[in-house]
């Protein structure tokens, strides 16, 4: 039996390495923001309240099998994960856990997130230069890498394998690297094996640590408007959570 795969695309320089790939049987595509325009068979596109209209699909360029999600779909689902804040407040994340919640996948696949960014006048998305998200000053977003942890342990904690197909030499993404031709092969057994490896290299100690810090600092605001309380929050409280989920993983 073959792994139920989902594909996450962002809207990194390389995103456009996928317009080839041929759709694995039974993949669910999620596009994040832009990259909805990589591939036309996408079937879930993920944007935030303030992602322009006239970015977005009009109507008639979208299927009946294609939908347009925001806030109000993916706040809730991760609020089941503990809030916006210690999920990591950047659409890459944002998305996995909607997806993670909503669609239950065995493999949760990125492309176009790797969240690295070259000199200023460099090209920094597929569509030519954007604005560094992920980059922005805020109290979520300090550590980058420790939301990916925290992301793919989540995620194996409910037998779901996070990888990242991009072929970059570096990425703020934490996720052990895949082959796309890999991923095509992976079945069951091998699915197994991949999670098994996953578990012996996290560090129980530091997950459990860093949930206890989590829930003793109670820093959560269901609307996912977590800006309107941080001025009132500890920044450096979210740094130690973050160093404990970066220690918590041992992997490559």
């Amino acid at each position: 039996m073959k792994p139920r795969v989902v594909l996450i695309l962002g809207s990194g320089p390389n995103v456009l390495e996928c317009d080839s790939w041929p759709k694995l049987p039974d993949m669910v595509i999620v596009a994040i923001n832009n990259a909805w325009r990589v591939r036309s068979d996408w079937n879930y596109l993920v944007c935030p309240e303030d992602f322009p209209e006239k970015n977005r699909p009009s109507p008639s360029e979208c299927s009946e099998m294609q939908s347009v999600l925001g806030a109000d779909q993916f706040v809730p689902a991760n609020n089941r994960f503990g809030g916006i804040l210690y999920c990591g407040a950047t659409m890459a994340y944002t998305a996995g856990y909607w997806v993670l919640d909503r669609l239950e996948p065995d493999i949760m696949a990125y492309l176009g997130c790797d969240m690295v960014y070259p000199a200023a006048n460099s090209r920094t998305h597929f569509y030519g230069k954007g604005t560094a998200d992920p980059l922005r000053s805020d109290i979520s977003l300090q550590d980058l890498a420790a939301k990916s942890n925290r992301l793919m342990i989540k995620a194996g904690e409910r037998n779901c394998l996070c990888v990242n197909l991009s072929q970059s030499p570096d990425s703020r993404l934490t996720f052990p690297r895949l082959t796309y031709e890999r991923l095509g092969q992976i079945d069951s057994a091998a699915l197994s094996q991949l999670l098994k490896t996953n578990r012996n290299n996290i560090r129980h100690e530091e997950v459990e640590r860093a949930g206890q810090l989590e829930r003793e600092l109670g820093y959560y605001t269901e609307s996912g408007k977590y800006w309107e309380e941080a001025a009132n929050w500890d920044a450096g409280a979210i740094r130690k959570i973050d160093r404990h989920w970066n220690a918590a993983w041992d992997g490559e």
